[in-house]
């Protein structure tokens, strides 16, 4: 993989080059967008962009990989690269767009660190990238050709119901009648509209019932910000995407799949990260799968607990499982008031474990897992949004 001169230029100057990754990322989208605005318009989430999170996730990604090539030098971090690989193939990039990428990147880190740039310092981080780019490029395309999908299609909306005050379900199905493409639960979608200034901005939607049906469920939260500006794309689908409009999706993808053996499973969210969940309930009801489940939630209380019934219900119907809910407020006697605090909760030997939900609740459920002897292998997860699992540590 990384060739031992490029190993030992690396790992000499990866502490000041992850030092200055901050404003390296930062110089490399100003001059990115700069060069290509139709990128912001039309590609990159210009909430993220305007709250620092895509620059702190790509820093955090950079300087992972990285590290990962320093210490072994002969693998690749696959995990890492599926789940940059899986959310790029949702966007539709595109393999040329990686030298565009890599054009404004080596400008920036040039115009940041200047004469400690040498010849050998640019040939080693340039291997650096080309390794992590080309390995997301192969990704890509073998992820593009199974979907059997290129490009958008157009999907309408058969019927939208309001779980809560903030979260809505839309049910879609092809506008051309098509086959729906297969999927396994825990997978999203790329949801693309074009809003009020001809923007076209992307999202993406875990799909929130199981494969089997001839309609695409996802759930949106609105999203109103406390510490930045309110959601484009969630506000947009809530105002103005009612029964008998249309939207535009990307086939599914997401590596956090539902891997149904004979093993235990626990299933923890918080808030809409309850999304994927819901469709890997109803996936383990509708094939009777007969092994232990354990469904774990958080929540500010039970009005905001979206698609609730549907948690219990398809809980309910599993041969073997386990309900713990806990509330900010309102709690019912069914549930516990605070949050999540796993020291009761029976976790079986074995367990293999699904979480969503804010960084922080990931965090800490994970920690209460590892704590009762659950394999860190065996703990999987997905991040709305920028990961910044890897940017902070």
């Amino acid at each position: 993989m990384l060739s031992e001169q490029s190993a030992a230029t690396v790992r000499a100057t990866l502490p000041a080059v992850g030092a200055a990754l901050p404003e390296i990322t930062e110089r490399f989208y100003d001059g990115l967008f700069t060069a290509h605005p139709d990128l912001l318009r039309n590609l990159f989430n210009r909430g993220n962009q305007a709250a620092g999170t895509q620059r702190q996730a790509l820093a955090g990604s950079i300087a992972a990989f990285a590290a990962y090539l320093v210490d072994h030098p002969d693998e690749r971090p696959d995990v890492m690269l599926s789940r940059i690989a899986h959310k790029h193939a949702s966007l539709g990039v595109a393999p040329e767009q990686y030298k565009v990428v890599h054009q404004h990147l080596f400008a920036a880190i040039v115009e940041v660190l200047g004469d400690a740039v040498t010849p050998e310092v640019a040939a080693a981080w340039d291997e650096v990238y080309w390794l992590m780019a080309n390995a997301l490029i192969a990704i890509e395309k073998r992820l593009y050709e199974a979907s059997g999908q290129t490009g958008w299609r157009t999907w309408r909306v058969m019927g939208r119901v309001e779980e809560t005050a903030d979260v809505a379900t839309f049910q879609l199905r092809p506008a051309d009648d098509g086959p729906v493409p297969d999927f396994r639960p825990g997978q999203y979608v790329s949801v693309r509209v074009e809003l009020p200034d001809g923007a076209r901005q992307i999202r993406q939607y875990s799909l929130s019932s199981a494969p089997g049906s001839p309609l695409r469920q996802i759930s949106v939260k609105r999203v109103q910000g406390d510490t930045g500006p309110d959601g484009e794309v969630s506000s947009h689908l809530h105002a103005r995407v009612e029964e008998g409009d249309t939207v535009e999706l990307s086939a599914p993808y997401g590596d956090l799949v539902l891997d149904a053996d004979e093993a235990p499973l626990l299933f923890a969210s918080a808030g809409i990260g309850v999304t994927p969940m819901i469709a890997m309930l109803e996936e383990l009801a509708r094939t009777g799968h007969g092994s232990p489940v354990t469904v774990v939630h958080a929540d500010r209380s039970p009005a905001v607990h979206a698609l609730r019934a549907d948690h219990e219900g398809f809980a309910d119907k599993l041969e073997d499982a386990a309900v713990h809910f806990w509330y900010e407020q309102d709690a019912p006697q069914s549930a516990q008031t605070g949050r999540v605090d796993l020291s009761r909760v029976a976790v079986a030997s074995g367990t293999r474990a699904y979480l969503c939900g804010p960084l922080p609740f990931m965090r800490a459920v994970r920690t209460q897992l590892l704590e009762k002897g659950v394999a860190p292998a065996d703990i999987h997860y997905e991040v709305f949004g920028p990961d910044l699992w890897l940017a902070q540590g």
